[in-house]
């Protein structure tokens, strides 16, 4: 089938090629994709086209070989092509535009300094004409090949061992160092010896101790690939090289700087040389260095970043009321609203004798007791990278405070009346003879708990003063932009819950429907919380018994009064539609269904193979430190770029991904070119909590993205939710 098809294939080229020709001119294919083949070092070649417009390469149609004696070729590494469904071949991945493919080879002793290359490609236009099979033979120098660089326990015996003829260099003078110091970047420029390079992944850049400032994202250039005999597969510079980093400075402040680099002439490398460059522009001068500059793209800078600098700004206060202003943002998403019923609940509780002045000092007393929690909690994931809250995510503390929820719907549906023991509540009074019970203790304790068990997520200004912290040691401004940022999230709380006293019911039987309403949120709190650790059946089942029950309890099977209300039959529809709800819900989670508010999503009826799943992205799972590094290392070598999702079953955040952006067509073919790794740190083990320091993060949700050469763009990490249209447009810069 597939000979007829490539047969029809050929005479309609030939049959079609001088019709469309008339009505549109088609391009020779040495014009539609020319090709240019060079020597990138003396173990790689690269081959580049620039494909014309309105026409594209097959991925599976390149093929590289020699008839050179003593040299062979390794796989070659493509960039992430685009795919597409292909009218005869079905999927297929296509090239279009400018296109770079590195060809690794192996050099035989007796090798010579020239090879030819067979290529061999085949195309089409997108008009819907392809183009016969291509082979083309270029003949290609090499450079002379290189005496392999010794290693680093060698270099002093290599240092004083060396002959006349062999001139060594000194550090200093193999690599001019130079550095441009101004108001908010300093430029740091390398003029590199002939015959010498230095290795991309040796530059280090960090502030000396004590320094008041903060680095911001920078980008180093891509740098030319070479096998080194000790190190493998590495990235180098030859000639000059230049990096541009942002400084955002408060005070005096001192940059290290290292980097190693080798001779290729006569083998040395060099031991790591380390530099201090003074950031204060007045001390620092300027630089008369001559250094051609490098291109280098300006470094982009996350939120996350973007918030830390600002920290340490001149404008502190100004700052300090954006995190405030930022905290307010907070307040509408999922991780907040669990919040509203827990003091909503409270409040109502008080019953009859609840004031409009005592709802108000209540809700206070919650908002300050979750702000003070966030901010010590804070401080000390800042300074110790230690998140205190991930660890109040395991079963037994969910189900404990889950078991409190669930008394106290108990409590508000009238089992019991909830009250301390009498000798307890006398010693309370005691202390002040309007806290009734110990009723504002137990508030605080309730905003304490809230704040480690309901709200364990990391958004964008959370991370960002944890990081002015880690890097600064600035407790006491980070712990402000922190509490600043806790009580904008606590302010609609505060607001709703000082209206309870206001606008509820004082007595009668409307107020027993407000307590059960109150009841039934303070169960789906418990089960939401319960959602992290159980399995997706149970908490399906457990939704659909609450919302049936409710719904029943609602008057959904009872028959509706010849003289019934309008409000009466409202409350008989709503019913109603929990109760189909419940049942679907039943249904769903019979059939292998995981999400409560869509039960039938993704549930195929009848086993028909016809049935079309949701398509979904692919993740494999890392755990360790080196599994990741594996991991990268792996798609690297495949010209690869790679995302890597943070995640955990009690970050209410991922689970947003997963269900709304993830699962977005769009999102999908942006990330069909790339590795997907998910380290799942629900545990919070000792492996978790390494692979996070080694990110020096917090938490999830985080995504980091690495490019095709292993190296990651730090600038586009993401942290918090983001919606489909967003991460869509985030994802094709990241990995651009």
């Amino acid at each position: 089938m597939k000979i007829l098809l490539k047969l029809w294939l050929t005479l309609s080229l030939l049959l079609t090629v001088p019709a469309m020709a008339e009505e549109e001119e088609l391009l020779a294919p040495e014009q539609a994709f020319p090709l240019k083949v060079s020597a990138v070092d003396g173990n790689t070649l690269r081959a580049e086209w620039d494909i014309a417009k309105g026409y594209y390469l097959y991925k599976e149609r390149f093929s590289f070989s020699t008839t050179t004696p003593g040299i062979t070729l390794g796989p070659a590494r493509f960039p992430a092509g685009k795919v597409k469904q292909d009218e005869f071949f079905g999927k297929v991945e296509t090239f279009a535009g400018r296109t770079v493919v590195d060809i690794p080879l192996t050099r035989g002793a007796a090798a010579p300094d020239s090879l030819e290359l067979v290529v061999g490609t085949q195309g089409c236009a997108e008009i819907g004409v392809c183009y016969p099979p291509q082979r083309t033979t270029v003949k290609v120098s090499l450079p002379a090949k290189a005496v392999a660089a010794k290693p680093l326990s060698q270099v002093q015996q290599s240092l004083s061992g060396a002959t006349a003829d062999d001139e060594v260099l000194e550090p200093d003078v193999a690599f001019r160092f130079a550095a441009d110091v101004n108001a908010d970047t300093v430029t740091l420029r390398w003029q590199i010896a002939p015959h010498h390079y230095l290795y991309r992944d040796k530059f280090a850049f960090q502030l000396k101790e004590g320094s008041a400032a903060i680095l911001g994202q920078y980008a180093l250039p891509a740098g030319e690939e070479k096998n080194d005999e000790f190190f493998g597969r590495i990235f180098v510079f030859h000639d000059a090289v230049e990096v541009s980093i942002p400084v955002q400075r408060s005070g005096d402040a001192t940059l290290l700087v290292s980097y190693q680099g080798c001779a290729e002439l006569t083998g040395i490398c060099y031991p790591p040389i380390r530099k201090e460059v003074n950031l204060n522009p007045a001390a620092a001068g300027i630089s008369t260095a001559s250094v051609p500059a490098a291109a280098t793209a300006a470094a982009p800078q996350s939120e996350q970043d973007s918030l830390a600098a600002a920290l340490a700004g001149d404008n502190r206060w100004l700052t300090v009321l954006t995190f405030l202003g930022l905290g307010l943002l907070l307040a509408f998403t999922p991780c907040v609203f669990p919040m509203i019923p827990i003091l909503s609940s409270i409040i109502v509780g008080q019953g009859q004798g609840l004031t409009t002045r005592k709802a108000f000092i209540m809700s206070l007393v919650y908002v300050l007791a979750m702000a003070l929690t966030y901010t010590v909690a804070g401080v000390l994931a800042g300074l110790f990278g230690a998140n205190l809250q991930a660890a109040f995510q395991n079963v037994w503390v969910l189900g404990a405070f889950s078991l409190v929820f669930v008394l106290l719907a108990l409590s508000m549906f009238g089992f019991y009346e909830l009250q301390l023991p009498s000798a307890l509540q006398t010693k309370l009074s005691e202390i002040s003879n309007k806290q009734q019970g110990g009723s504002l203790i137990g508030v605080a304790i309730m905003g304490l708990l809230s704040a480690l068990i309901v709200g364990p997520c990391v958004a964008p200004p959370l991370m960002g003063a944890l990081i002015y912290i880690g890097q600064t040691g600035d407790a006491v401004l980070g712990g402000l932009a922190l509490f600043a940022l806790s009580m904008g999230m606590g302010a609609p709380l505060l607001l709703i819950g000082t209206s309870a006293g206001k606008l509820l019911p004082r007595a009668g039987g409307w107020m027993n429907a407000i307590k059960a309403v109150f009841g039934v949120m303070l169960l789906a709190v418990a089960l939401w919380m319960l959602e992290r650790v159980l399995p997706a059946f149970v908490t399906m089942l457990a939704w659909a018994l609450l919302i049936i029950i409710s719904a029943i309890y609602m008057g959904a099977l009872e028959p509706l009064k010849d003289q019934a209300s309008g409000w009466s039959k409202l409350w008989k529809g709503l019913g109603l539609a929990l109760l189909i709800h419940g049942a679907l819900l039943l249904v769903g989670a019979a059939a292998g269904g995981n999400d409560p508010l869509q039960p039938l999503r993704g549930v195929a009826f009848g086993g028909g193979a016809g049935m079309m799943q949701p398509a979904k992205l692919e993740f494999r799972k890392v755990k360790t430190v080196a599994e990741m590094e594996q991991a990268v290392a792996a798609a690297a070598a495949q010209g690869k770029p790679v995302m890597l999702d943070f995640y955990a079953d009690w970050c209410v955040s991922c689970k947003e991904f997963d269900k709304y952006t993830f699962s977005d067509a769009g999102v999908i073919q942006a990330l069909s070119g790339a590795v997907l790794l998910k380290a799942d740190v629900t545990a919070n083990d000792a492996d978790d909590q390494a692979l996070l320091r080694h990110f020096k993060l917090i938490g999830p949700p985080s995504l980091l993205f690495f490019g095709a050469d292993g190296q990651e763009r730090q600038g586009f990490r993401v942290v918090g939710f983001m919606g489909p249209e967003e991460f869509r447009a985030h994802v094709e810069r990241a990995l651009r």
